[in-house]
């Protein structure tokens, strides 16, 4: 491991390198297990399970894991393909903090490429056996959605969301996670298919194309409560460069009923992607590849600011302290002779409280 790269509630994640024969090196991503769910035997028993699934995953479109793994500590790690760029979530939060949406052609474009990948892992089938995985992941959301700095999109984290489904229940029996991108089905605790990671990728697309949350509310249970409503506002109503036709695409996907969603990722996918090109938008990876770019930019600018504000902090607070002892040091007590001549003594005590001193001990 050569770097921590960031962590949640379930796993850290670092920059690592593999080694083998030769000399051999190669950069991968290191995802860390937290100790406290290793040591779980439900987690640990249904992490495997998924894990094992998770290693037949070869797709552009979702980022391969190598290995699974344990440490000298017994904790698991997954050695994965490392994505240089940002995920999708630091993307929003760039064009939000600017006061802008993510372009309408290039949210389409990621939206689409997510399909690719979704429905990649939906239709796999065990390359032994030829029969279906049943491959569902469950917790599709911004942070779990990686863009290059190539202008690759890539889905993360295949094989971990169940698993952590079987250790984080709350009192109402709803799963804990990213409330907010659950579907209906999974709020309510109910069997979920691939038709669940396709009403989470339509929460995503409605949220890229108004700029706001579509389920969100002060405490967990209640935006499970909207989940479990599935109240979608008029996107056209809150975004006027989005038509009737592109609005009705994204509630199709957002149905509350599963039987009335498109049934298939590639089925989502191609309705976007035709919608794309009736209205001639052109967009490429390497679109996707400038947006990276932008954001490493300005997020470079913004630690070297904030690091030169705490530099100045430091130097300010150094010269003020250095200050104050110079005071401190050239005030002294008067001499004996000139404490015999005043009609006031001074007491030692009274001159120490006036320093600021408890005593004249070291």
């Amino acid at each position: 491991m050569l770097e921590r790269l960031g962590g949640g509630g379930q796993a850290e994640v670092f920059k690592g390198v593999a080694e083998s024969i030769e000399g051999f090196r190669k950069s991968v991503a290191i995802k860390r297990v937290l100790p406290s769910l290793s040591t779980n035997p439900r987690f640990a028993a249904m992490f495997l399970d998924e894990a094992r699934l998770s290693l037949f995953l070869q797709h552009a479109n979702v980022v391969q894991v190598f290995d699974v793994t344990r440490d000298d500590d017994g904790t698991y790690l997954l050695i994965m393909e490392l994505v240089d760029g940002a995920d999708l979530k630091a993307a929003i939060e760039r064009e939000a903090a600017h006061g802008r949406r993510l372009e309408l052609r290039l949210a389409l474009y990621i939206a689409i490429e997510c399909c690719k990948g979704l429905n990649y892992a939906h239709t796999l089938e065990h390359p032994e056996t030829g029969l279906p995985l049943h491959i569902v992941h469950r917790d599709i959301s911004p942070p779990n959605i990686m863009l290059s700095k190539n202008g690759e999109v890539k889905i993360v984290d295949f094989g971990l969301a169940k698993a952590n489904s079987q250790v984080e229940i709350t009192d109402q029996g709803v799963v804990k996670g990213k409330f907010a991108y659950l579907s209906p089905e999974a709020a309510w605790g109910q069997d979920v298919d691939a038709r669940t990671d396709i009403f989470a990728m339509g929460i995503i697309l409605w949220e890229l194309l108004t700029g706001r949350r579509l389920f969100y509310a002060e405490t967990p249970y209640q935006t499970v409560e909207q989940v479990r409503e599935a109240r979608v506002p008029s996107i056209s109503a809150l975004n006027p460069n989005v038509d009737q036709e592109l609005d009705a695409i994204v509630r199709h996907a957002l149905a509350r009923d599963p039987e009335e969603r498109y049934q298939t990722a590639a089925d989502f996918g191609d309705a976007l992607a035709h919608y794309l090109f009736a209205q001639e938008l052109k967009v490429t990876a390497r679109d996707v590849a400038s947006l990276v770019r932008e954001a490493r930019i300005e997020k470079a600018r913004s630690a070297s600011t904030r690091d030169s504000l705490i530099d100045a902090f430091i130097r300010d607070e150094r010269a003020r302290m250095t200050a104050e002892i110079a005071d401190e040091l050239t005030r002294a007590p008067p001499a004996p002779s000139a404490l015999a001549q005043t009609s006031e003594s001074l007491d030692t005590k009274d001159w120490i409280a006036e320093l600021g001193l408890d005593s004249l001990d070291p």
